[in-house]
């Protein structure tokens, strides 16, 4: 495979048609088929603790397969074939992945973020139908058996769940205990059939799928859940062969992922990127992953040990988000040896310039930031391993896959944007999804022209002379905190319930620890009274996402609106930034006064103007210097002016 520095050598790769890659038909596939190749190459590792990074339970490739074997023979006894659901909700473990490559080899699995409110996963299993759930046992310290077990009765087609005991991973008096006093206290009952996942899969065969199932490639593999109101929540169909593709494309591929490599994930397993990116991309290439903790990088104990960890596993690469660099800054490296770490990609928040540059200068590893969506199967560009990696853009197309920016009237086509000119990102190719599970939901996910159907983003960005892609803002105003992304939708229509709230508009606030939080505006009925910590109280209440709950809830006399009465977030979303940038700006030692302005800039997206007056004697430069330094958590565009004098 051509390892790619330019868009020309994507463009090499696709010389060869795709059907010639000779890739696999299903997910199952694509891992019986590295089994075969590299059966005692380490294919999935795991720590229960970082405090015990060392002590690891191991899967070769050739233990992964029958592992995954008898995973699916036991979806298949319980009644799974080819258009049931297995979903679950679990931490980063062994068992997650298994469920999910067995759930899609014996049926459709469905991943469920366990952090979700008790209500959000009942409606997100209803609307997956689904047959089995995957899920952890009564364990200290957790709380989702308890959600799942007040819910279970509500979903109708729910026959049998499956539970994973995390007390099979400790040892000792400590993992008596555990088991001891689970034992001597009672529990809720439901009326769903319970079972053991360790002693049910050990009874099934392990050298085959016993249903003899041959795998199509347009078959549905998964419903991964991305968003949606109350009530209809989206769940994004995958097929096999959208995994397959995208996990080889980006890592084979754009990545150059090498048999043997392995992939450290601290992302959550109920994400597209850890689920298929890091996993069947690492298994369509021979390399292995490498689970940190149930917790992922919110692990206690996972940052302070990080350098540690990754010279113990001596990973490769590790992929994570924006915050985790940044908190990477303050943990030393000394004396721990990561020539070996080759790279690191950043997704799901726009990377700020100046905070890839100082890990790098730190850390000597480069940061390919690249962008995807779920709608998408996942990866859908990254910036060349080989080539310049411009951070700030997003980089090159996978092989195979097209973009193209285009000026829409609504959801129409109106025409294909010059180069450097910004408009709507389409994206077109085998990575693509068939649609929501609910036709609902497609109304507005496609944009047809000249015939093909393009799946709109809803992303604003360019592409330059080069083929690099630079995303400039979202024209669906998802909210990205710690690399969820969080509709408005599910803050705003909860609290429009208030007897007196008459509108709402939720925007995000950027934070240097998490990207985003949300901030909501509320507009109250006239005559209506309400304070805004009646209000937070009220969304603590309805809001099913933890992640979503606002930070802060404002009262404005009137939301501001455009000319033909729809809310302007813009105006709102200018205010927080211009709000912290201003809070930062002032810490900042020899600033006497200054003055922000947020805008947006059609190339770059939204620009904060910095002017600063500083007492006598301070160097503009040095000035300039420290203000970058201190804005260099916020994915914002700064413009810097010290004394009348712009730096840049």
């Amino acid at each position: 495979m051509a390892r790619i520095s330019t868009l020309a050598d994507v463009e090499a790769v696709e010389a060869t048609p795709l059907a010639g890659q000779g890739l696999a038909d299903s997910t199952y596939a694509t891992i019986r088929r590295s089994a075969e190749q590299y059966p005692d190459n380490p294919a999935l590792l795991f720590f229960l603790q970082a405090k015990a990074y060392e002590k690891t339970v191991g899967y070769s490739y050739r233990e992964l397969l029958a592992a995954l074997h008898r995973t699916a023979n036991l979806f298949h006894e319980l009644g799974i074939g080819p258009k049931d659901t297995v979903a679950y909700i679990l931490p980063n473990l062994p068992q997650t992945y298994l469920t999910l490559y067995g759930g899609e080899a014996a049926g459709i699995a469905c991943p469920i973020n366990p952090l979700l409110e008790a209500d959000t996963l009942a409606e997100i299993l209803n609307a997956a139908q689904a047959k089995v759930l995957v899920t952890i046992g009564p364990f200290p310290k957790t709380d989702v058996w308890e959600k799942v077990a007040s819910i279970a009765d509500r979903v109708t087609t729910l026959q049998t769940i499956v539970q994973v005991d995390l007390a099979n991973y400790l040892s000792g008096p400590l993992k008596l205990v555990v088991k001891l006093s689970r034992a001597l206290k009672k529990g809720p009952t439901v009326r769903a059939r319970i079972l053991d996942f360790d002693s049910a899969v050990a009874r099934q065969p392990r050298d085959r799928l016993v249903s003899g199932r041959v795998i199509g490639p347009e078959e549905i593999a998964s419903y991964f859940h991305t968003g949606g109101t109350t009530g209809v929540p989206k769940l994004a169909q995958h097929t096999h062969f959208n995994e397959v593709f995208d996990a080889w494309a980006a890592s084979v591929v754009a990545v150059d992922a090498q048999p043997g490599d392995l992939n450290y994930l601290g992302l959550p397993l109920f994400h597209n990127y850890g689920a298929i990116a890091i996993g069947l991309g690492a298994w369509s290439a021979g390399a292995g992953v490498v689970i940190g903790t149930p917790q992922g990088f919110r692990g206690e104990g996972v940052i302070v040990n990080f350098w540690k960890i990754l010279a113990h596993y001596r990973c490769a690469m590790f992929s994570g988000v924006p915050t985790l660099y940044k908190a990477l800054l303050n943990v030393p490296t000394d004396g721990v040896d990561l020539s070996f770490v080759q790279l690191t990609t950043s997704g799901a928040a726009p990377l700020p310039v100046e905070l890839a540059r100082q890990f790098t200068e730190k850390s000597g590893i480069p940061i390919l930031e690249g962008y995807g969506l779920t709608e998408g199967t996942s990866v859908g560009s990254v910036n060349p391993r080989y080539g310049e990696a411009r951070i700030g853009s997003v980089g090159f197309r996978l092989a195979y896959q097209r973009w193209t920016t285009a000026l829409l009237d609504g959801h129409t086509f109106v025409r294909f944007c010059e180069p450097g000119e910004v408009g709507v990102l389409l994206m077109n190719g085998p990575n693509v999804f068939p649609g929501y599970r609910d036709g609902f939901h497609n109304r507005t996910a496609f944009v047809e022209i000249d015939g093909e159907r393009w799946l709109n983003t809803g992303d604003l960005g360019r592409l330059d002379a080069d083929g690099y892609l630079w995303l400039t803002g979202r024209q669906k105003e998802i909210i990205i905190r710690g690399g969820h992304n969080i509709d408005p939708q599910m803050i705003e229509e909860p609290l429009m319930r208030h007897p007196a709230v008459a509108l709402t508009a939720a925007v995000g606030r950027p934070d240097p620890r998490v990207g985003e939080v949300p901030v909501l505006y509320v507009e109250l009925k006239p005559g209506a009274t309400a304070t805004s910590d009646e209000l937070m109280a009220f969304a603590q209440k309805e809001i099913g996402e933890r992640a979503a709950l606002p930070k802060e809830v404002r009262i404005l006399n009137a939301i501001p609106l455009t000319a033909v009465g729809k809310v302007y977030k813009p105006a709102l979303f200018h205010e927080q930034v211009e709000e912290v940038l201003r809070e930062d700006v002032k810490k900042v030692a020899g600033v006497i006064s200054l003055h922000v302005k947020a805008d947006v800039d059609k190339r770059l997206g939204t620009v904060a103007q910095i002017e600063v007056t500083t007492r006598s004697g301070v160097d503009p430069k040095e000035m300039a210097a420290a203000l970058r330094a201190a804005l260099a958590g916020y994915a914002v565009h700064c413009r810097v002016t010290v004394n009348g004098e712009a730096m840049g």
